[in-house]
């Protein structure tokens, strides 16, 4: 507010605006500050607080857009200042939706980050001199990008990716920054994570198909009359990744984004409107199941680990199922301890993008996770996927308490001609998340036309049935097996894990050594399930299908 004689002649009532104004700004930042301090595990201490502090940006969006004419004239309301508070309920979402996993408040935050690109709030910025202003509107776009590429949206990451690079541009052209290299690596990584899908799927005007890999209405096989499943649901899983040569943004390598995209359905469609950013309608449980709860952790330390894992398992309601996904480096051991494991934190300069650690050195890692380590957490039902250069290490667990236990353990090497792709994020892991993808890659096709696509599709959806059928009329399967298969998720997971396996089996470059082949937890009977002849026949439909049945061997069919 203007200060002197000029003051006293505003009206007391909006005087009192703007001191309410200020009252909700200051507030909302108290507590907006404060979800900071808030413990990530966990799921029940933080939901009062984000309550509260929805319920201030709620009153603090309604208040400016009531009152725009008195707070534009009175306290010099700037539309920078407005695009912040859009900003900040922006990530008041994605938050909410990284705690709950609920899809549809990522629908939110793209709605108000959209908000302030269609409105340009932030357009007056690059006018004042004041370089704070314009990292916090870099930090806008690359939080944007982020939620863009959580709900696929590929042409407006693209289009935002633009804006990005020329406002960087701007940013250190008038400024003496020492940040521009940290923004040009920003632009790298997600340049990087926009080409990491190795195949593109085409219109016939030869523009790109973006495809999905969250669970539709028609993902899982379902399940038919009779069959004898669990009634296990998956509740909570733990999505850590430490892998240094692997594409990586904001904190989430393409192989964590993928499981990610994995362990989710489609979005529901939220009507967002801008006076109502609160939570009072979003927060009310959808009438389908929701989505598993899920942690993010890039790099965790042992300790921190162990925390979210000790409290998953604590909170991890009955009937339910905790999933471990690791994509990490391998640890090799020399002593007695198990068989090495997997490492979930490392200092860069040591490993330096090298996946293979010397194997003397498993003793001094003490962020190395073994299989032991898991042993407590096995008393209720565990569900382990392990994509790593030791994923073995985990084929000689022991199922101390008899609950449901399974691990799906990647391939620990791949044929020399696939490795220079291992930027783009684990083939393994493509298989769980995009199966079709993973198979034209290792077929050797890079573009595909949609019509095509969609044919292949319908087919992998008859193999998958049909994998289903195998896994649960198989007379000598491990029961854990079963008793997952009543979970949508876990059922896709086991019968892509399966079609993953056959493929590698029958590809003739796979052939040539035993570690190109993914390994479980317990071991499937391999003739009723990743050998099965009808499998195998289904595969070579597929490959001719694609026109690509060269790359696979016949001769196991021989019997059929």
């Amino acid at each position: 507010m203007s200060s002197g004689g000029a003051e006293d002649d505003i009206p007391q009532a909006e005087r009192k605006t703007v001191t309410d104004f200020c009252y909700l700004l200051d507030k909302s930042k108290q507590l907006f500050n404060g979800l900071r301090d808030l413990p990530q595990y966990g799921q029940k201490q933080w939901q009062s607080y984000f309550g509260r502090t929805f319920d201030v940006y709620t009153k603090l969006w309604k208040f400016q857009q009531q009152h725009r004419q008195v707070l534009d004239n009175r306290y010099g309301l700037k539309r920078w200042q407005i695009g912040e508070i859009a900003s900040k309920i922006g990530q008041l979402y994605y938050h909410y939706y990284l705690r709950t996993s609920e899809t549809s408040y990522l629908n939110e935050a793209f709605s108000f980050y959209s908000a302030i690109r269609q409105r340009s709030y932030y357009s007056q910025v690059n006018k004042e001199d004041r370089p704070e202003l314009v990292v916090k509107k870099l930090r806008y776009y690359a939080r944007f990008i982020v939620v863009c590429l959580l709900l696929n949206k590929m042409d407006v990451v693209k289009d935002l990716v633009k804006e990005l690079s020329d406002e960087i541009e701007d940013y250190t052209h008038r400024f003496n920054t020492e940040d521009q290299v940290e923004w040009n690596l920003v632009l790298q990584e997600v340049a990087a994570f926009i080409e990491a899908d190795p195949v593109m799927v085409l219109n016939d005007d030869n523009t790109i198909v973006i495809t999905s890999n969250r669970l539709s209405e028609t993902g899982a096989p379902l399940l038919e009359q009779g069959m004898i499943v669990g009634q296990l649901a998956l509740a909570d899983a733990l999505i850590i990744g430490n892998c240094n040569n692997q594409v990586k943004f904001s904190e989430l390598t393409i192989d964590m984004f993928r499981m990610l995209q994995a362990l989710e359905r489609e979005p529901m469609n939220l009507a967002s409107q801008m006076n109502k950013p609160g939570m009072q309608e979003s927060t009310e449980k959808p009438a389908r199941r929701e989505n598993p709860h899920k942690y993010l952790l890039y790099k965790p330390t042992f300790s921190q680990l162990y925390t979210f894992l000790a409290a998953s398992f604590k909170e991890l309601p009955a009937n339910s199922v905790l999933l471990i996904y690791l994509s990490a480096t391998g640890v090799f051991p020399s002593g007695p301890y198990d068989f090495g494991g997997v490492l979930t934190n490392s200092n860069r300069d040591i490993i330096n993008g090298d996946a293979l650690h010397k194997r003397n050195q498993a003793y001094k890692e003490m962020h190395c996770l073994h299989p032991g380590d898991l042993y407590p957490f096995t008393r209720k039902p565990l569900f382990i996927i392990v994509d790593s250069s030791n994923s073995v290490a985990y084929k000689n667990f022991t199922n101390l308490f008899g609950q449901p236990l399974v691990c799906l353990l990647s391939p620990t090497a791949y044929p020399k001609a696939l490795q220079d792709q291992s930027q783009r994020g684990s083939l393994f892991t493509l298989f769980l998340n995009n199966p079709l993808m993973a198979f034209l890659f290792v077929s050797g096709l890079s573009s595909m036309r949609r019509g095509l696509w969609e044919k292949c599709q319908d087919y992998l959806r008859k193999i998958n049935r049909d994998i289903a059928q195998l896994l649960t009329h198989s007379r000598s399967i491990d029961q854990s097996f079963l008793q997952f298969f009543g979970d949508e998720f876990l059922r896709l997971l086991l019968t892509r894990f399966i079609f993953c396996s056959a493929t590698m089996r029958m590809h003739k470059i796979f052939r040539q050594e035993t570690r190109n082949y993914p390994e479980s937890y317990p071991q499937l009977p391999r003739d009723e399930t990743v050998e099965n002849p009808h499998l195998q026949k289904h595969i070579l439909e597929l490959a001719s299908i694609l026109d690509v049945r060269n790359v696979f061997l016949e001769n196991t069919l021989d019997d059929y």
